[in-house]
């Protein structure tokens, strides 16, 4: 059987940096931090102060009172970058769109953490009278529901659900969706992640982790990749929608092209709850997997947008893995963490990275990690390879690499590479 092509149409963006896909990119180029107290709750008690917030996002003013009470922040988040991404790619404007062959998968990796933190603390409240929860308690609360909602917006009858791994869910939502429509069983899917989980339950249960970083006299500054003073990630929020579509059927309608999806890999680490493996291997699985289902070579690879969450370990392990699988290539390459301008995004991160990526195919323009400072070096870290520390790179961006990984051992990679006929 003969697999399709299939390419980018349309993207959306709701992120820390721009709650469009210009101004995220723009501001990523720029090297602008999302981070800055947070306004979402008092977070004065807490040991992490700051995040990477959505700024001037209103959902009153994007959907009807009724739709509101229905949608968590992180679907509102997600509905309006699909808006964004299905008007971008006017497959709407089609008249012979086929709607049974177009699908949606949407990750998260918490879902509705704040409606479930909203309507814990009602029981609790109500004990005496006895249980009275929200009708939409559940359907608001689940990982799944955005899925569903872009495709009730829309009427898509093809595949739709939502996947869930953690930090790599919107990887695994991208791969699923690749996959689908190179093997035939749709035209087009909507696909990427969203998340919202910068409340109490989100902050205070990664500060009891020691995953987050405590710099809250320089929260702009906090997340800093590869760096020896870095002592946690930044959490973040948003949404980041994509269009994949079959080549063919893209090029039938007349559709602008982004970029081309090459390959995906998926791997498990099998070692530990929340840490990487200190050896990298589930990493260098994934990437290897991406790159012999792309039918590429490490050589064919420009740039690597790094998981980089700014931890301690995970930095270290990543590197390892990516010297590993590129060899002497990986001298050659780009490396760069967008974590260090949006925060980590979660569920939404994979989506929001592979969008970045695109852009970078695009414009051949690698977008910087940021904060780093000289003489702020980590033994264990190889400084030969090219960070693209503070400042964008401009250079030819053939194909790029995306790295995500999550809790559990969960490790997915995406290549996009340019669209030749």
């Amino acid at each position: 059987m003969e697999l399709k092509r299939v390419v980018v149409t349309g993207m959306g963006a709701i992120t820390p940096i721009g709650n469009d896909v210009e101004t995220a990119w723009t501001n990523a180029k720029n090297g602008v931090s999302g981070a800055g107290p947070i306004t979402h709750f008092d977070a004065s008690k807490f040991k992490t102060q700051f995040a990477c917030e959505v700024k001037d996002f209103n959902g009153n003013e994007l959907f009807d009172r009724k739709k509101v009470r229905q949608l968590d922040l992180y679907a509102q988040y997600a509905l309006a970058a699909a808006r964004q991404a299905v008007e971008d790619s006017k497959i709407e404007e089609d008249p012979n769109v086929n709607r049974d062959r177009i699908g949606v998968i949407v990750a998260a990796g918490i879902g509705g953490l704040h409606t479930f933190e909203e309507e814990a603390g009602y029981y609790a409240l109500n004990e005496d009278k006895g249980p009275k929860y929200n009708p939409f308690f559940i359907p608001k609360m689940i990982a799944d529901i955005a899925s569903g909602h872009i495709s009730m917006e829309y009427g898509y009858h093809g595949p739709n659900f939502g996947t869930v791994s953690a930090c790599a869910s919107s990887n695994n939502a991208i791969i699923d969706a690749f996959n689908l429509i190179r093997l035939g069983k749709a035209d087009a899917i909507v696909t990427g992640g969203a998340e919202a989980a910068i409340f109490p339950a989100g902050v205070g249960g990664f500060n009891s982790m020691h995953a987050l970083s405590t710099r809250n006299d320089s929260p702009e500054t906090a997340s800093r990749p590869f760096s020896k003073s870095r002592d946690g990630f930044v959490m973040g929020e948003g949404s980041v929608v994509l269009v994949l579509e079959e080549l063919e059927h893209a090029k039938a309608r007349g559709a602008k092209i982004y970029a081309e999806v090459a390959g995906g890999g998926l791997s498990a680490d099998a070692y530990h709850l929340t840490a990487t493996h200190p050896e990298g291997l589930g990493a260098i699985l994934a990437m290897r997997n991406a790159l012999e289902d792309a039918g590429m070579k490490p050589e064919d690879i420009d740039y690597i947008n790094v998981h980089g969450t700014s931890t301690p370990v995970g930095d270290i392990s990543e590197i390892k893995a990516i010297k590993e699988v590129f060899g002497d290539h990986a001298y050659d390459l780009n490396i760069s963490s967008t974590k260090s301008m949006t925060g980590h995004l979660l569920g939404a991160t994979g989506a929001m990275e592979a969008m970045f990526s695109v852009k970078a195919v695009q414009d051949n323009i690698v977008p910087p990690t940021i904060n780093h400072e000289e003489g702020d070096e980590d033994e264990e870290i190889d400084y030969k390879l090219n960070f693209t520390f503070n400042r964008a790179q401009e250079r030819p961006v053939r194909a790029a690499l995306s790295n995500s990984f999550g809790f559990g051992g969960h490790n997915a990679t995406v290549i996009v590479k340019k669209y030749e006929e």
